[in-house]
């Protein structure tokens, strides 16, 4: 298990440039099944999850070339689905919740597709049944092994239909999507997820010749073609860790500038930040944040306090509720956080309790935070990531505290930042990694 070092109390000064969004990466990877032709992507980011993807794209047959750092080739031309029903698969699938997206493209070409339960974040409950309720919408027959957690869809042909999902999920609209362009006829997506990444994901798909439209809204007409052929594409740069940045420059007053942001799909990611009062200046295509020793939580105009909540696109993305919240503990003012869609991402608090902040866990899916204003920095302290957001929360922590943090089991990070400790460095973090 490896572990940062973190010297509190430095200012960070310069340009970071965001990596290419890890949510998208997951779907877009998925997509490549869809095609035997070749697949060119660029800007993929170089973590954790997304190279375990790669890795279970390889073992299925996929035939990779990596072109640089952040670009590849893919070619799904000679697949071994035996693989999906081996014991390694089993294993392998199981540590990466986005490896069920792979489901939908298999189903669709091949007519089968097969998932061990997926892992990743422990931050509650994270169900399934949009995936495969769709599945079986579109005509696939399902089964599940409850002695192994492993489920399967299969269908001689999928038909196209009219679905309501139950939930405005991501990685479901993305899978049935998937599914359905290869589907005869014509299947409407009522309810769909409109997230940046699944538009992205849906112009992808048409540019490799799928037919749909309604992309950017919640419902999705998709007509089924016979084949989709090869594309290149381009993933966004992540919001998530963009949102990151801009809480880290205020947490420890830093003068930062983030290149490249694609303001145009940073939806409210913005605009919440400026509630807390951390000032943020738009220059071309760039977020600049100056240095600022303090900022002041904006109150409602009744005079009430602020609560932020998550909520599907448009709304604010649940991703950056945990950074949110570290934030406020340096702010001038009270501000409640509410978490609606996993009970159990704000439990790391207790750990920013530790290192002196003030934050009241109301129940499993809202806390208050009464900001300290600078006045009472936080303490170094030792920690444990227990997630990817919550784990680059309590590194923003560890950077504004006085005094050396430790924070164990920094995988957690490494899944969703890249080589986060070398480019913090080079804007003058004071962060040692030790494996």
């Amino acid at each position: 298990m490896a572990t940062f070092k973190i010297e509190g109390g430095h200012k960070l000064q310069g340009e970071i440039t965001p990596q290419g969004a890890k949510n998208e990466a997951l779907q877009i990877l998925c997509a490549v099944l869809l095609t035997p032709d070749e697949v060119t992507i660029h800007n993929i980011p170089n973590i954790r999850d997304v190279k375990k993807l790669i890795f279970i794209l390889e073992r299925l047959g996929v035939k990779i070339n990596k072109l640089a750092t952040n670009s590849y080739t893919f070619k799904a031309d000679d697949l071994d689905l035996g693989y999906l029903e081996s014991d390694a698969f089993k294993t392998e699938g199981s540590g990466l919740r986005g490896s069920i997206m792979i489901v939908g493209p298999l189903l669709a070409r091949f007519g089968k597709g097969y998932i061990p339960t997926p892992g990743g974040d422990k931050i509650g409950r994270r169900r399934l049944d949009t995936h495969f309720e769709g599945f079986i919408k579109l005509g696939a027959k399902f089964r599940y092994n409850a002695s192994e957690s492993f489920y399967g869809v299969e269908a001689k042909e999928l038909k196209g239909t009219y679905m309501l999902l139950d939930e405005a999920s991501v990685t479901g609209t993305a899978n049935i999507a998937m599914a359905a362009v290869l589907a005869t006829g014509v299947t409407t997506i009522y309810n769909a997820a409109c997230e940046p990444y699944l538009q992205q994901l849906c112009k992808m798909l048409v540019s490799m010749g799928a037919k749909i439209e309604g992309i950017g809204s919640n419902k999705l007409c998709i007509t089924g073609v016979n084949t989709l052929g090869g594309c290149t594409h381009t993933v966004l740069p992540d919001m998530v860790e963009i949102g990151s940045w801009i809480g880290m420059a205020a947490m420890t007053k830093s003068d930062l500038t983030i290149k490249n942001v694609s303001w145009e799909n940073l939806g409210l990611i913005p605009k919440v930040f400026q509630k807390l009062g951390i000032k943020i200046e738009k220059i071309n295509d760039d977020i600049h944040i100056p240095a600022q020793d303090s900022y002041t939580i904006q109150n409602y105009i009744d005079g009430s306090i602020l609560t932020i909540s998550d909520a599907p696109w448009p709304g604010f993305t649940p991703d950056l509720l945990s950074v949110v919240l570290v934030v406020a503990t340096q702010a001038n003012g009270s501000l409640l956080i509410h978490q609606k869609m996993f009970e159990s991402r704000l439990f790391f608090v207790d750990k920013l309790i530790d290192m002196g902040a003030k934050v009241i866990l109301c129940d499993p899916h809202r806390a208050t935070v009464i900001g300290m204003n600078h006045q009472s920095q936080l303490k170094a302290t030792t920690m444990t990531s227990p997630d990817i957001r919550a784990g680059i929360s309590l590194l923003i922590a560890a950077l504004s505290a006085e005094g050396t943090s430790t924070i164990h089991n920094i995988e957690q990070i490494d899944r969703g930042y890249e080589a986060i400790d070398e480019r913090l460095r080079a804007i003058g973090a004071k962060i040692t990694r030790i494996d």
